[in-house]
């Protein structure tokens, strides 16, 4: 259980104390006092803090109590012409509040445009492998006896197929939590497009997705249903504005770790 949830826990329990309304109700009586006091108290720097503070207060507050005054009073003194309306009702006249039915407003218009839109870009993301099975974390990792006896066990052997960056460091031995092994990182992907049933050999850019979790897409791991970035810019294709696409996303559909290369399909 995280630290302070304890608290909650206890309220859920056992509730409030019999006086909590009581006590909160005198607290925030009492805090105008206090604030006064530390307005009257407060000198230089901080008073000049305080006051900037306190007039942005008052102007919101002002301005909240003057749209209240004004909708009040068009409330209580309606116009003459508005009593006209009422009583000259024509025939067959529709009410305000029946009007939008018949005319569709823009806002109406302009959000289900939006939503058309966003079901399009979700469409684009229909990858070839929607489901893949779980992989438990004693499959993933392997565990890593350190220290001078070998008793410590806090790092991690990633067992799975690894992409890491042309600038990569690793860090010092001592505060390296997760080793990925050399023999285990990848850098190209044979990957096919699926309208030129063609397979290409590309470089790997990224991992944009591990359906595992957000924990082994930032160590790059990559594993069957990983969405990756890879390198098109060999392949001519072109947007519709003219310009070169660099980068594309393509789906992992092979297990890398057992048949020792990637096989992905690209999202077109």
């Amino acid at each position: 259980m995280p630290q302070g949830d304890y608290i909650e826990e206890f309220r859920k329990r056992h509730g409030r104390r019999l006086d909590h309304a009581d006590r909160v109700r005198k607290r925030e009586a009492r805090e105008v006092h206090k604030a006064s006091a530390r307005a009257q108290s407060l000198t230089g720097l901080k008073a000049k803090i305080h006051n900037k503070t306190r007039f942005k207060q008052k102007a919101a507050m002002k301005k909240s109590l003057a749209m209240h005054a004004l909708k009040q009073r068009n409330n209580r003194n309606p116009t003459p012409d508005h009593d006209d309306d009422e009583n000259n009702v024509k025939s067959g006249a529709i009410p305000s509040y029946l009007l939008d039915r018949e005319n569709i407003s823009r806002s109406k218009v302009l959000s289900n445009t939006v939503k058309q839109k966003r079901k399009e870009k979700a469409g684009k993301w229909d990858v070839p492998l929607p489901k893949v099975r779980a992989v438990a974390e004693d499959e993933m990792f392997r565990v890593m006896k350190s220290g001078k006896r070998k008793n410590k066990e806090w790092k991690r052997m990633v067992t799975k197929v690894t992409f890491v960056g042309e600038n990569f460091t690793r860090k010092p031995p001592k505060y390296e939590r997760f080793i990925r092994p050399m023999a285990l990182r990848f850098k190209k992907a044979n990957v096919t497009h699926p309208e030129l049933k063609t397979t290409f050999c590309l470089d790997i850019l990224g991992v944009k997705k591990n359906p595992q979790g957000s924990t082994y897409t930032q160590l790059g791991v990559m594993t069957k249903g990983t969405v990756i970035e890879v390198n098109v810019s060999d392949l001519g294709l072109v947007t519709n504005a003219g310009k070169v696409v660099w980068g594309k996303y393509a789906q992992i559909t092979n297990n890398p770790e057992n048949t020792g290369d990637i096989s992905a399909v690209l999202l077109v």
